[in-house]
């Protein structure tokens, strides 16, 4: 009898043991875990353990005990579900919420904005200054990073579509570069689909060509078919297109803000001026707006414009109508643009 007394005793002590531990437990799970930090940048790699992500959770500035994280993925059931990547823990997190964010995984997202117009040497600088990024690709010449896209003997410039993207933590340059990249083939070959039968257009080359002038000719959303009628007009008659922004280009580190006379005559493969046609590569990147204009000009007999000083152009079918607007937008303003 005693020795029933004794087991049941012992039985009674381990459940009360069990309901204590149990609701410590709950009470554990639902409580905020306390950080040394408000916000804490955590790094899991693929293939980690359960133990091994506690322990980098812990070691990165979350208090709590390394074993009561483990014994919680465990219990769980969720231990193999939990995935690699760059995570910001937040102050608020129980452990319940904290193993959802990680198994959902929810990685630390940043970004960066490829601007419209932007030159390839300007995306790469802006890509320099993105510190979450893994600057894999500074210490490349363009043509090898083409190459590591898979696109030997193909220019930079151009080929990388302007928009905002979003990136974990410890992504790679390469990386990034090879979604916008991509990206600037869908638009391109779906504004292709949509160009008029009788263009002068006669690649998608020719298209992004296009485009990177028209965006860099651009002061006025509005202009831009207007200004690519002109261009698709000057293409169609052989006409040189006589576009500044080409000049600039080819001029390269020599251009110091100021387009002259002789820099016209100076001739590069991008001077438009001299040679005739489209020059032999993009001069920037071109947003999907430029790219639409390209393909589809605005109707019109037009071969000239002008800035009117105010962001917008006037358009002329002749030389004629050009040199009175000229007259009328230009020499009112400080002459002088291009000098002697």
């Amino acid at each position: 009898m005693e020795g029933h007394r004794v087991v049941r005793r012992l039985l009674g002590f381990l459940l009360v043991l069990f309901v204590v531990m149990s609701a410590s437990m709950i009470g554990w799970l639902n409580q905020s875990l306390m950080l040394n930090r408000p916000l804490l940048d955590v790094s899991i790699d693929a293939g980690s353990s359960a133990r091994s992500v506690a322990q980098i959770l812990v070691d990165s500035g979350v208090q709590t005990s390394p074993l009561l994280l483990y014994g919680w993925f465990r219990l769980s059931g969720q231990s193999r579900l939990i995935k690699a990547g760059s995570y910001e823990i937040e102050s608020g997190l129980t452990p319940i919420t904290l193993l959802d964010k990680l198994v959902r995984g929810e990685v630390a997202l940043r970004s960066v904005t490829l601007v419209e117009g932007w030159t390839f040497k300007q995306f790469r600088r802006a890509l320099l200054k993105t510190e979450s990024l893994v600057h894999d690709t500074q210490a490349m010449e363009p043509t090898l990073i083409m190459q590591k896209l898979g696109l030997t003997n193909v220019h930079p410039e151009g080929r990388f579509y302007p928009d905002t993207y979003t990136f974990s933590k410890g992504s790679s340059e390469l990386a990034l570069l090879r979604r916008a990249q991509e990206a600037m083939d869908k638009h391109l070959a779906q504004v292709w689909t949509l160009r008029d039968i009788d263009s002068p257009l006669k690649t998608p080359d020719d298209v992004l060509i296009l485009a990177s002038i028209i965006e860099k000719e651009t002061g006025k959303e509005s202009d831009r078919a207007m200004i690519s009628s002109v261009f698709n007009n000057r293409l169609r008659i052989g006409m040189l297109l006589q576009t500044d922004p080409t000049v600039i280009y080819g001029l390269g580190e020599q251009f110091d803000g100021n387009l002259r006379r002789r820099d016209l005559l100076a001739d590069t493969p991008w001077n438009t001026y001299t040679r005739g046609g489209l020059p032999p590569t993009p001069i920037a990147m071109p947003g999907k707006s430029a790219l639409l204009a390209a393909v589809q000009p605005a109707r019109s007999e037009a071969l000239y414009f002008v800035a009117k000083g105010d962001g917008s152009s006037q358009f002329s079918d002749n030389l004629q109508a050009h040199n009175r607007a000229v007259n009328t937008y230009q020499r009112r303003q400080s002459i002088g643009k291009i000098t002697n």
